[in-house]
């Protein structure tokens, strides 16, 4: 999306061209790929763990890390196998939005419309709000060492990423539109409210 993005917004007259399907596909493909290869990982890493004794997950779901403390073996290199995995899929991902950010910014800031200015930075804003929550509270959830691990902010953490983001997604991308703007006047001016 930060592509696609940069790509509307830094070269609006080549973006039907740079954008077409066949770019798409690579986007998509890519994705899946890196998805298919990170989650055979990990699978391939609880697999290989003996499990005994209480097999009751202390979680909302059953989460890699949390599904790992049931094992009854020494757990420290699937552990550190798992954090570089995740620490290499967040932190790459985020390197990427962030640098395509960056260079939308450079390119907003070249612009000598205001217009312009605010309608680029109106189409960044609600992504890049739903990314920082997004990676914010995934960051805080699997980038940190094993054994600093506490299962009720786990619990509260998984929340905010599970739950909390994917509610707050449309919200956060209808407040740019204009009928929902008029819908929320009108109900206000019913309600007395405004």
């Amino acid at each position: 999306m930060a592509y696609d993005r940069y790509l509307a917004i830094s070269h609006p007259l080549l973006y039907t061209i740079l954008m077409g399907r066949w770019r798409q596909v690579q986007l998509a493909s890519a994705s899946w790929a890196g998805g298919i290869i990170v989650s055979t990982t990990n699978v391939i890493c609880a697999l290989r763990l003996p499990y005994c004794g209480p097999n009751r997950v202390n979680h909302f779901i059953c989460e890699l890390p949390i599904v790992m403390k049931l094992a009854c073996a020494d757990i420290h290199s699937t552990e550190m196998i798992v954090f570089g995995t995740s620490a290499v899929v967040i932190l790459t991902s985020l390197a990427v939005i962030l640098a395509s950010y960056g260079l939308i910014l450079f390119s907003v800031l070249k612009m000598h419309s205001t217009t312009g200015l605010r309608k680029a930075l109106s189409t960044c804003v609600s992504h890049l709000a739903v990314v920082t929550l997004f990676y914010s509270t995934v960051i805080a959830a699997y980038v940190k060492p094993p054994s600093v691990t506490d299962p009720d902010s786990d619990k509260k953490l998984a929340v905010f990423y599970i739950v909390v983001t994917p509610l707050l997604n449309p919200i956060i991308y209808t407040l740019r539109n204009k009928d929902i703007h008029a819908a929320a006047a009108k109900v206000l001016r019913r309600r007395g409210l405004e």
